[in-house]
């Protein structure tokens, strides 16, 4: 496998491919759907909501609180998960600062 030249990119590009990359699992974006609709939760709710094991679900929590995407707390013995809101917004305003840039009136190919 190649060696990634990340040094040929910016920083901003390259923190955009990492978060990305945390999308890029569908069991993420339904952890990510769950909790938006929910507001918060405890990791056994998932466990029930997705179908998936614990420790696969903990993962997936791993990744996307390490992206701080998510932040928890602790509650007793459990853990509660909630959408960070400030990364949420500077995400969203990443994300629409890229999609906005394509011309709605393109007539290319």
């Amino acid at each position: 496998m190649g060696v990634t030249r990340t040094d040929l990119f910016t920083e901003k590009q390259n923190e955009f491919s990492k978060i990305a990359k945390v999308f890029g699992h569908p069991a993420r974006l339904a952890i990510l759907e769950y909790l938006l609709k929910s507001q918060t939760c405890i990791c056994g709710d998932l466990v029930e909501e997705l179908g998936l094991a614990q420790a696969t679900i903990s993962q997936h929590l791993k990744e996307l609180k390490t992206a701080e995407i998510i932040k928890g707390t602790i509650e007793g013995t459990s853990v509660c998960y909630c959408i960070n809101e400030s990364k949420w917004h500077e995400l969203k305003v990443t994300f629409n600062e890229l999609f906005d840039r394509y011309p709605s009136a393109n007539e290319c190919c």
